[in-house]
Parts: structure tokens; C-alpha cells; sequence
């Protein structure tokens, strides 16, 4: 039995109960085998068994009370995987689903995405049980209030530096921050995705979606292609896909798509921009609301399509951007993918695609971006704030712009040369993985046993 199988024999018989963490680390311990059967030290240092492990979890209570005066009750957690490149790192998630499952599948992949950044980032991920939807702005005030009472203990400049994620943006930040400042009188750079006015940097909310556009284009320069002239299908609606379709816009592609929870919009001609932004940032509404101000859209309900397969992925794009959530593109949507011509898939979410339907990409040939390579924009452009708070200074958004695409331009050629380096050239699955996890493990062997 091989090293890696002997760990995820471990990880399956004590953690089935976590199906997104076990995902994960199948994900990326599999594909670096042929590391482990080249490099010893791994093994002999048990670098599998200790960074699959976090260094530490927290799990608190957060209660609050809703606008009627009722108490309310919800899970909050901290999941502090990695710290061997520096503090820890990695977005706060506000979702009905969050468990510690999926904190650890999202945290372990954070740990390889910031060491490729070429940052010193350690690998984080927090979050809790709670739904901002249809809550008031009083009640996420003082949930977010109640949320940060308990975090606050744990986190710091220079110790952990949480950011947004799902149900988490600039709001949810400016509460919990101004928590945070009152617990502790502190005007430091304890979160990242800040307000532009108190510590915030411009192009951190453009980040993921631009990043993962860059990362693209590097993909496609690779193989002689570009992304000029090309249709783009984007899934999700939140931040990463609507700067995905704004920068896809700029680089003269034609980004049809976009959607929600409960369905998808196919737009023909183009996405208009404008609208998306009304709807979903000023308005907060579904996408039958970009429906009715846009005529010529259509909105196809999930509820009206086969099962495990999404209409976003239907429509006959040659560049495909999974924007939204964890295994929202199955094996049935890669297929309509490649039948239907696409060239590329780039990953805007955190472990959009399933095992099966990385599989297909891969043996396709196509380009294929991992998250953590394709969407380590975001993170990357959270390093560049904390670098400007350390500094007191702000920079100019073409600044932090350049910046963030000499980054993913570093990412791309971390894992492109690795690729190569271990005989599966444009296997950016394998490159990346093992070009993040090396750093990260001979890290943690300089460090000693800890």
C-alpha cells in the first residue's frame, strides 16, 4: 500500500461523516503521488499525516437576537489548518450549510492556494450556520456583533486574518470589524475586504473573478489560443462571476450566462453588466429579476432540468468560468461542456467541479484550471491590503491591478513548470498541487515537529 493510500485509508475510516473533506484531500494527495515516489523525506517526516490535520479547530455558540426580541442560536467556527508560510488566512462563510466538513475541505485547499500565491499566508476557514438572506440590517449587525465577541480571541494582524466568502461582503466585514475595534481598541488589519474609506484596497472585490480571467489567458496563451472573440458560460451571480464577466468583457469575450440557487440566465447576445450589478449589488434580488428588466434573457428554473445536470452548462460556450459553490458542475455537465466545443474551464469557486468531471477535463486535454490556482486572486489581492495596512498607505487600483496579474501570472508558471517537471505537461491539477505543497512541506520539516 502506498503512502498515500495508507493516509486516505486513515482519513476515509475516521472522517466518512465529512464527504467535501474527504473530496478534497483525495484531490490532492492522489494527484502527488509521483512526489512521494520520488522524494522520501515526506514520508519519513509524516508531513501527510500531520497537514491533513488543522493545527486548530474552534467551534463556538453564537446567540443573538432577531428584530421580534427572540433569541437566536447558530454554530460558529474557526478552522486554523496551517501556519508553517505565515499567519492564518482564509474567508469567513455564512451559509445554512456550513459544517466543519465543508471548513476543512475549504481550509486544507486554502493552505496549497496561498502557498502558491508565493505569499507568506498560512491556510484558514471560518464560518457559521447562519443565513444573511432575508434577515434585516439590524440582525446581521448584531449577528455578525455576536459572531465576533467569540472570534476575536483567536484572531489577529499577525495571527489570523480572516476574510469574506459566501453571505460575507462588505456589510458582514464593516460589523464584525467594528466589532472587533471596540473589543479590543485596536485599528489594525484584522480583516481583509475593508471598506475603501477604513483600510479597505481598491480591486480586492474585483479580484477572484479578474484573477481567475488572467489565469485563463495565461492557459490559453500556452496552447496558441486567446480569449478575444470567445463565449463565455459563467455560473454564480455573487462577486467572483460578476467581475469574471466584466473582465471577460475587456479581454473581448462574450460572457451568455449567469446564475443563482434556483435557476439560470442564457443570454445570447452578451450579459448585460450593468443590470447583473443593479440586481445584485444595489437591489440584493434573484434573477427573475434580471429577467424582467432584461427582455432578452431567459431563465431556465433548475427545477425544470434533468437532475445533476445545470442549464448554465448547456448552452454551448467555448470557455466555461464554475463561479458559484462546491460541486455545482457534475460529470453529465462536463459532458455537455465537451460536446458542445469547450476549449476551457476555469475555476472561479472552491472545488466547483466533482472528482468525476475533473477526470473528464483532464483526459480531455483541455485547459483546465484548479481553484486553487485559478482563484487565488482573491486571497493574493487580501495579502496586498494587509501589505498596505501594515504600510498605512493605499495603493492605486491599477497598483493592486498589476500586482494581481503578476501573481497569477507567478501561479500559472509554478504549476505549468511543475507539470512539466513530473512528465504530465498542462496537468495543472498535479502541477499545482505539488508546486503548493512542496513549499508548505519543507516548510513544516525546517520548522521541526510541532
Amino acid at each position: 500500500m502506498s503512502y498515500v493510500q495508507r493516509v486516505m485509508e486513515g482519513l476515509r475510516a475516521k472522517y466518512a461523516y465529512q464527504p467535501e473533506f474527504l473530496q478534497a484531500a483525495e484531490e490532492v494527495l492522489f494527484s502527488m503521488q509521483p512526489l512521494f515516489d520520488k522524494e522520501s523525506k515526506y514520508e519519513e517526516n509524516g508531513i501527510l499525516e500531520r497537514i491533513v490535520v488543522p493545527e486548530r479547530t474552534v467551534e463556538f455558540r453564537v446567540a443573538w437576537t432577531d428584530d421580534k426580541n427572540k433569541v437566536q442560536v447558530n454554530n460558529g467556527y474557526r478552522i486554523q489548518y496551517n501556519s508553517a508560510l505565515g499567519p492564518y488566512k482564509g474567508g469567513i462563510r455564512f451559509h445554512p450549510s456550513v459544517n466543519q466538513g465543508i471548513l476543512k475541505f475549504l481550509g486544507f485547499e486554502q493552505i496549497f492556494k496561498n502557498s502558491l500565491t508565493g505569499l507568506p499566508l498560512g491556510g484558514a476557514k471560518g464560518g457559521a450556520d447562519f443565513d444573511p438572506k432575508g434577515k434585516s440590517d439590524a440582525e446581521v449587525m448584531r449577528f455578525c456583533q455576536a459572531f465576533m465577541t467569540e472570534l476575536t480571541r483567536y484572531v489577529g494582524a499577525v495571527i489570523d486574518v480572516p476574510a469574506g466568502d459566501i453571505g460575507v461582503g462588505a456589510r458582514e466585514i464593516g460589523y464584525m470589524y467594528g466589532q472587533y475595534k471596540r473589543l479590543t481598541s485596536r485599528y489594525e488589519g484584522v480583516l481583509t475586504g475593508k471598506g475603501l474609506k477604513w483600510g479597505g484596497s481598491l480591486a480586492r472585490k474585483e479580484a477572484t473573478g479578474f484573477g481567475n480571467v488572467y489565469f485563463a489567458e495565461n492557459m490559453l496563451k500556452a496552447v496558441g489560443q486567446e480569449i478575444e472573440g470567445k463565449t463565455a458560460a459563467v455560473s454564480g451571480s455573487g462577486n467572483v462571476a460578476i467581475y469574471t464577466i466584466q473582465k471577460l468583457y475587456e479581454l473581448g469575450a462574450r460572457p451568455v450566462t449567469v446564475s443563482d440557487s434556483k435557476g439560470c440566465i442564457y443570454q445570447p447576445n452578451g450579459i448585460d453588466l450593468e443590470v447583473l450589478k443593479q440586481v445584485k449589488e444595489q437591489e440584493r434580488a434573484p434573477l427573475t429579476r434580471y429577467a424582467e428588466l432584461c427582455k432578452d434573457a431567459q431563465y431556465v428554473s433548475v427545477a425544470d432540468y434533468p437532475a445533476g445536470e445545470h442549464p448554465v452548462w448547456n448552452v454551448g460556450a467555448q470557455l466555461a468560468f464554475p463561479s458559484a459553490t462546491q460541486n455545482e458542475l457534475t460529470l453529465a455537465d462536463a459532458k455537455n461542456l465537451l460536446f458542445k466545443g469547450c476549449v476551457l474551464v476555469s475555476e472561479g469557486a472552491n472545488m466547483p467541479s466533482t472528482l468525476d468531471a475533473t477526470k473528464a477535463f483532464l483526459e480531455a486535454g483541455i485547459c483546465y484550471g484548479p481553484a486553487k490556482c485559478a482563484n487565488a486572486g482573491g486571497v493574493a489581492t487580501s495579502q496586498l491590503e494587509m501589505e498596505q495596512n501594515a504600510g498605512m498607505t493605499s495603493w492605486t487600483f491599477d497598483e493592486v491591478d498589476g500586482k494581481l496579474k503578476g501573481i497569477m501570472a507567478g501561479i500559472f508558471k509554478a504549476a505549468h513548470d511543475t507539470a512539466e517537471e513530473f512528465g504530465k505537461p498542462g496537468n495543472y491539477v498535479m502541477g499545482g498541487n505539488i508546486a503548493g505543497f512542496r513549499k508548505v512541506a519543507d516548510s513544516m520539516i525546517e520548522q521541526g515537529v510541532m
